[in-house]
């Protein structure tokens, strides 16, 4: 093998009779270089809109939340759930009741998602940072207030400093089969609007009220449809979710932050690799000139080859130096490609110099986050194609080798 690289890089860096085959050479190399620096950067690009998607939609979304795996509900006066409230790994430990309900806002209404929180909620350091208008404030001075989301706002028309109008809240009564009056078939609440808060598509259906109001809504005096968690350590999340899983079984359901947002990270991770799979293809077209470059370079190298079997080396060996020609310009490319995406990302993330569109109020320049693995799989990419390119064209440089011998 030492011999047969030896003698690959005296190839690749030796002037060739035909000049041609040096730009076959250089394009070769180019191609894969390009592609290279490409998907590093398209790689990167995607995960830093996902850091990005994901850090606004986590911020109202617990670490963990415990679930009901059957019905609506559940009863929280459970022996698991309380021992666990008590963990030194918790944090913060919220009971939450929502459901669908009607909102009007003067002649405007909406089909919403009321969700009512015990104090516990307010105590997340991170609520204040999703509100647009007003204050996280959910009950003083003995009256009761919510917070909407932003949906809400826009298709209510809100306006949090109007005094005069309240936020109007309807839900099925559940205690009345039929009624005379169709009043009655609803239970009702009004509440100011003190506050308008923003994080996902889902959250800003929502309207945070306070949990004794959400029960009289619901009509639940006891349960309630979820446990969200907030860890003193996040990285112990997985953990602390097998532990908690194990010992409340199959009737509850303990959800990580991946799984509370399923659909968000199943489209983010599809469209990544998407576009990873179309400048894949890409890479190969540009990795299979190594077939062109290597052919040009056996016709050549005719007499070398014949000069060389005369000296002992078998078709093994002659093949052995093609490959690592064709390996070396290939990885040569795609270090070279690695290293500029590299630096590239880099100098995005430190200065920002690609800004995003204007209006835009979360962040100023396109976000990018560099990823080791990112490197690793297009190195990877890389091998497996310039390998099989490279192993058929040391393939054709001995097809003919009994020709070739005699040519000498």
């Amino acid at each position: 093998m030492n011999t047969a690289f030896y003698i690959a890089k005296r190839y690749l860096f030796s002037k060739k009779s035909t000049n041609a085959i040096n730009i076959i050479s250089g394009i070769s190399m180019l191609g894969v270089f390009i592609g290279s620096a490409a998907l590093i950067v398209i790689l990167s690009a995607f995960n830093g809109l996902e850091t990005l998607v994901i850090s606004l939609s986590n911020t109202l979304a617990p670490d963990l939340r415990i679930e009901p795996a059957k019905g609506k509900t559940f009863n929280p006066q459970n022996t698991v759930l309380l021992n666990f409230k008590k963990d030194n790994r918790v944090a913060n430990y919220t009971e939450v009741l929502q459901e669908k309900a009607l909102l009007r806002y003067g002649n405007q209404q909406f089909i919403g998602v009321i969700k009512g929180v015990s104090k516990a909620f307010l105590a997340n350091n991170q609520i204040d940072s999703t509100l647009v208008q007003g204050e996280f404030i959910l009950n003083a001075n003995g009256e009761d207030y919510a917070v909407v989301g932003s949906t809400v706002q826009y298709t209510l028309g809100i306006n949090i400093n109007d005094q005069q109008r309240i936020l109007e809240i309807y839900s099925p009564n559940k205690r009345t089969s039929s009624a005379f009056m169709p009043t009655d078939e609803f239970v009702s609440r009004f509440l100011h609007p003190v506050g308008v808060f923003e994080s996902n598509q889902e959250s800003d259906n929502q309207v945070i009220i306070p949990l004794k109001t959400a029960r009289a809504l619901l009509g639940e005096s006891k349960n309630i449809s979820a446990s969200e968690v907030i860890l003193k350590n996040p990285d112990q999340s997985d953990k602390v979710k097998s532990e908690l899983q194990s010992k409340l079984g199959d009737d509850f359901m303990v959800k990580d932050r991946i799984q509370q947002n399923a659909l968000l990270y199943k489209i983010l991770n599809s469209e990544k690799w998407a576009v990873y799979l179309i400048l894949t293809f890409v890479l190969l077209i540009a990795t299979f000139n190594i077939v062109g470059s290597l052919t040009m370079l056996v016709i050549d190298k005719q007499k070398d080859i014949a000069v060389l079997n005369s000296l002992g080396a078998d078709k093994s060996l002659i093949r052995q130096i093609f490959l690592l020609e064709g390996l070396m310009i290939s990885f040569i490319g795609c270090l070279l490609g690695l290293i500029l995406g590299g630096i590239f990302c880099w100098l995005q993330i430190s200065y920002g110099f690609i800004t995003m569109a204007e209006g835009n109020m979360v962040v100023n320049a396109y976000p990018m986050t560099l990823k080791l693995l990112d490197f690793g799989l297009v190195f990877l990419t890389v091998f497996i194609i310039s390998l099989i390119a490279s192993y058929i064209s040391s393939r054709l440089s001995v097809k003919r080798f009994e020709t070739l011998k005699q040519a000498l």
